[in-house]
């Protein structure tokens, strides 16, 4: 019989290493590739990381005029940081209600800011962003 579970993390403060955030920042115009979410990892100087950090990106939104693909990607600082995670050109239909996912780790974080982005490939007007989720645990 294995051994029991004997210690616990009841009076330990783990809120340092799980961060997110709800805030849209912006709607891509055109096809360019947008900052639509920003994650600042707050405390990421005082929370020691083990293995990395774990990543869940989500976004809603309305694809724009001529809009026949999407991709949502994870990346480090900016719209032209290192990408953590991304989904690939999902084909969309202009003018649809979208939702899309990705999931990636980030296992040499050295930033403590992650942007979620998001591209509509062939866009000849601006999509709409209703909503988003953006997480990191750190590990």
């Amino acid at each position: 019989m294995p051994e029991p579970i004997k210690q616990s993390v009841i009076f330990t403060d783990l809120s340092g290493r799980f961060q997110s955030t709800q805030a849209v920042a912006a709607s891509p115009a055109l096809a360019a590739e947008t900052i639509i979410g920003t994650l600042n990892i707050a405390g990421f100087g005082d929370t020691s990381v083990v293995s990395g950090i774990q990543f869940d990106g989500w976004a809603a939104f309305t694809v724009g005029t001529s809009g026949v693909s999407a991709t949502l990607r994870i990346r480090q600082t900016n719209v032209s940081g290192t990408v953590v995670a991304t989904t690939g050109a999902l084909t969309v239909t202009a003018a649809n209600l979208v939702q899309i996912n990705v999931q990636g780790f980030d296992a040499a974080p050295g930033v403590g800011v992650y942007v979620l982005t998001l591209q509509i490939g062939s866009g000849a007007a601006a999509s709409t962003v209703s909503a988003l989720s953006l997480q990191g645990v750190v590990i």
